[in-house]
């Protein structure tokens, strides 16, 4: 049982969560079934906002995992491709107007309940269409708000850990990926490649499209084993992957 300023804070991260998820929308988890780890550190995280991972708010989606690379740098990449296109395309046919899309290896920041209200409110009344929460290199931009920067269209974003999609952007971010995976491997007009340099190409094509992000991020990547780029050989290794995890343990917690 909560009480005092244990109760308080939990009832501030739950208004948090909520308005999260009123802001860009439902949540969407791309998780590989085998990933039990990864799927019980996201429950994690999002239980620190007050939501669940199978609750109402925010549902799980079966990451794909492809027997074969098929033009595109490595099968992880081909997979976490068509991940985001069954996650884009889910949202179409739901006919939502805004889709939040969460990888697996999130971590929020310690104090994104806190940050969350300046952002949400700088954020409001925008007419964005893609919205970055968690980046790689923090990206170039005007500030467009407490906490928010607009990046120009032909500014690349890497990584898409933590991330959302808006209006008639959803649509056309569909066909448009779906355009790539119909051209042969490094086409000039966009092939096979990794989904964050998709967004980054379907951008510069559509400039009038806004893209904001949140500076400095609500969300990093988890220290965790790439299902991108194949396992290194000491997550493999029986006596050696339990010391590997404690080693990430340490570096996620002294991160904050």
């Amino acid at each position: 049982m909560r009480t005092g300023q244990g109760a308080v804070a939990a009832g501030m991260n739950e208004q948090a969560g909520a308005a999260l998820v009123a802001a860009l929308g439902p949540g969407v988890v791309i998780n590989l079934a085998e990933r039990a780890d990864r799927r019980a550190e996201m429950a994690g995280e999002l239980a620190r906002l007050g939501l669940a991972v199978d609750g109402p708010a925010v549902r799980l989606f079966a990451a794909v995992r492809p027997a074969e690379a098929g033009g595109f740098p490595t099968i992880g990449t081909r997979g976490c491709f068509l991940s985001h296109l069954g996650v884009l395309r889910l949202a179409r046919e739901a006919g939502w107007d805004r889709v939040m899309i969460l990888e697996d290896d999130l971590d929020f920041v310690p104090d994104i309940a806190g940050r969350l209200p300046a952002v949400l409110s700088a954020l409001e009344g925008q007419d964005w269409s893609l919205f970055y929460g968690g980046y790689g290199e923090v990206p170039a931009g005007e500030r467009a708000g407490a906490g928010l920067v607009r990046l120009d269209p032909a500014a690349g974003v890497r990584c898409t850990h933590f991330m959302a999609v808006r209006g008639p952007a959803i649509g056309e971010l569909v066909g448009y990926l779906e355009a790539m995976l119909a051209r042969p491997a490094g086409s000039p007009e966009g092939g096979p490649m990794h989904v964050d340099g998709a967004y980054s190409w379907y951008r510069a094509a559509h400039p009038h499209r806004l893209t904001l992000a949140a500076v400095p991020p609500l969300g990093v990547q988890r220290p965790s084993p790439t299902d991108i780029l194949g396992r290194p050989w000491f997550d493999r290794v029986g006596l050696l992957a339990p010391v590997v995890r404690l080693a990430r343990g340490v570096k996620r917690r002294m991160r904050g």
